[in-house]
């Protein structure tokens, strides 16, 4: 008994009673510790570089997509080019002179209202259009190209422009292509630097 003791090592009972945990006990702790594997997760954060990236969850990849669609993009550039174009043909029509003349007396308010409501609606019916058509075509070709770089919005500025300018011919498609896709350019440019 002395060299047992002196040795350390005891006897097969001393080392059960010992133990905290039968090894049944440790992997059913370990099972409840550990989880299901399958569930979902959501905001994990995976630090990249120094800004950590957030992953989204179903419903918000289904919004976000809905709004990154070139329909909705098509839409709301429609709707905002109706607003900008409406105001400013609100203030095209208030700055144009009516200078009262012995044969054109002055206007009556009605008439002025009337002028202003025509200008502001022909302002906006036009500015909506080359919105729709310049986002509708500049969604479509980032999409087939699979980039988002300043060539996409030159090359729907020359398509919208020629579109919009074969109305008066071809010379007047070339002449509204090429203006268009310049003021594109640079319109981009400038939005990026």
């Amino acid at each position: 008994m002395a060299t047992e003791a002196n040795s350390g090592v005891g006897t097969d009972n001393e080392v059960k009673n010992k133990l905290l945990f039968t090894p049944q006990e440790i992997d059913q702790i370990a099972r409840f510790l550990v989880g299901n594997q399958r569930r979902e997760r959501e905001s994990l954060i995976i630090p990249r570089n120094f800004t950590p990236v957030v992953f989204k969850s179903r419903e918000e990849k289904a919004v976000e997509a809905v709004f990154e669609s070139c329909p909705f993009k098509a839409i709301l550039s429609l709707f905002a080019g109706f607003v900008l174009g409406g105001g400013i043909g609100l203030f095209a029509a208030s700055v144009t002179p009516s200078i009262p003349t012995p044969d054109k007396p002055q206007p009556s308010a009605r008439e002025v209202l009337r002028e202003l409501k025509v200008s502001t609606l022909s302002y906006g019916k036009n500015f909506a259009a080359i919105g729709f058509m310049f986002s509708g075509v500049e969604c479509a070709i980032e999409s087939y190209r699979g980039k988002t770089d300043w060539k996409n919005g030159t090359y729907a500025g020359a398509v919208t422009g020629g579109v919009l300018g074969l109305r008066a011919g071809v010379k007047a498609g070339v002449a509204g292509a090429f203006g268009f896709a310049v003021f594109s350019f640079v319109i981009d440019y400038y939005m990026r630097h």
